[in-house]
């Protein structure tokens, strides 16, 4: 049965080379106006994505006073957006394959609004904690249906820069929540975080839906029409529809999409490089060096942590630019190789200050060496690590598993978040620079991870990568 399989889906790539020729931007009557438009509504879900989890650092200290928060209370309150986002992360894929891509996008938005206002209202720790369970289910939804909504309107050679985008809004939500969080008050900040859902909800009523996932719910005519409004009215899109309508129809005579079909061999290699990544991107220690990086600072000499964490924050917006721009032209596995090669030079440094450190040798360069440090690893880890895995995961996958798929790469992507920001500083507490050094390797481990398993999924039709990949063998 599994051979059968694979040949439906090698049929696929062979049927479209034998005449269709495959849609190109470069067309002079098609537009891109449509996919700018529909990408920067859906990154508004991005920008909630990192507003979330920006939130916690600035609010801490004035969130605890005015609630009267012990510190294990305020721990609860943390590490409940990972909670929430690992239950959404479960959800995520069955609801964009309910809903639709914009059924999901919008009921996420609808839940990160009403854990914002329970936090905005909050008198106690009970609705504080209901609040931010919320706003991490309403994330753990959008960090699985974003990506995968650019990656299926997007024309192939524009696919990787606009997808990237998700990760740029990511720190640019980040970013603005520690600057806007040391300006005003706790309250206003969970306020502020309406404002990307607002723009979400508002945005999706112009913007059209997936054609992949229409062509795949069998409604023929929306999907030409949602093909038609992205690729402008004028625009020939026969190739396109006719590609991609084969690719579906193919797919309908395979089974619903089921756990047990992602370990079939067929889709081995899939699996393997898109929970790959995740593991690594996590397990590399980012979340425990962007979460904690004020006391880390402290810990390491600095007398204050808030202006280099401020740093930290605003320098991964600019190199997530760079990133974005080189997606398409260096293509993604040089991209992963150089981010994972740079994390863990960071992480080496920032261990090998607080070697330094413990041992009291060369102090005065010890700061230096720790901010330095960390400023290479999370540069780094914004130029690939942070936007490729959610790229490739969001091509590599078929449509009739990419729901249960996608469910399990986003879950393995907030369980390491959560694992690592909960073990953090109980790794500290054992050996600081033993903490960092365990991040280098993960890291060196990461590069040839690249190297063995990922392919190169630029300037390739989402059909061509899934039908190679699905039937590697």
């Amino acid at each position: 049965m599994a051979s059968s399989k694979e040949d439906m889906e090698d049929g696929i790539i062979s049927a479209k080379r034998g005449g269709v020729q495959e849609p190109l931007i470069g067309n002079r009557k098609e537009s891109i106006c449509m996919v700018l438009l529909s990408t920067f509504v859906a990154v508004s879900g991005s920008f909630e994505f990192g507003s979330c989890i920006g939130f916690s650092a600035p609010a801490q200290a004035d969130l605890r006073k005015d609630l009267d928060l012990s510190l294990a209370e305020y721990g609860l309150f943390g590490s409940l957006l990972n909670i929430g986002a690992m239950i959404g992360a479960v959800a995520s894929g069955p609801t964009a394959d309910f809903l639709g891509r914009k059924g999901a996008m919008r009921t996420s938005a609808i839940i990160c609004i009403i854990g914002w206002l329970a936090i905005y209202f909050a008198q106690g720790a009970v609705v504080l904690d209901l609040g931010r369970f919320a706003t991490g289910f309403g994330i753990g939804v959008l960090s699985y249906v974003v990506p995968v909504f650019i990656a299926e309107i997007t024309p192939k050679n524009l696919r990787g820069a606009l997808t990237t985008l998700n990760q740029l809004m990511i720190c640019t939500g980040i970013a603005v929540a520690y600057i806007v969080g040391a300006l005003v008050s706790w309250q206003t900040l969970a306020l502020s975080g309406l404002v990307p859902c607002i723009i979400l909800l508002v945005g999706l009523l112009f913007i059209p839906e997936s054609p992949r996932w229409l062509a795949k719910i069998g409604h023929r005519k929306e999907f030409e029409n949602a093909c038609q409004i992205l690729r402008g009215k004028d625009a020939d899109i026969s190739a396109e529809v006719q590609e991609i309508q084969e690719y579906i129809e193919e797919l309908d005579s395979l089974p619903k999409g089921r756990v047990q079909d992602l370990f079939q061999k067929n889709y081995t290699q899939a699996v393997i490089v898109g929970v790959g990544l995740m593991v690594f991107q996590q397990f590399g220690g980012v979340n425990g060096i962007a979460f904690y990086s004020s006391e880390t600072f402290v810990a390491a000499g600095f007398s204050s942590g808030r202006l280099a964490t401020v740093l930290l924050g605003l320098i991964q917006v600019p190199i997530t630019i760079v990133g974005a721009i080189l997606m398409d032209r260096t293509g993604r596995r040089p991209l992963l190789m150089i981010s994972a090669s740079g994390t863990f030079l960071g992480s080496f440094q920032t261990g090998l200050s607080f070697y330094f450190k413990d041992h009291q040798m060369y102090s005065e360069w010890v700061p230096i060496l720790a901010l330095s440090g960390m400023l290479t690893f999370l540069g780094s880890f914004s130029i690939g690590m942070g936007a490729v895995p959610w790229v490739i995961m969001s091509e590599i996958f078929p449509i009739n598993i990419k729901g249960i798929a996608g469910s399990l790469v986003t879950l393995v992507n907030w369980f390491g978040s959560w694992f690592v920001s909960y073990s953090f500083n109980f790794l500290m507490n054992w050996n600081s620079a033993g903490t960092f050094f365990i991040y280098a390797i993960m890291n060196a481990l990461a590069v040839l991870f690249v190297a063995k398993f990922v392919p190169e999924t630029k300037g390739r039709t989402l059909e061509e990568i899934q039908s190679s990949m699905n039937s590697h063998k």
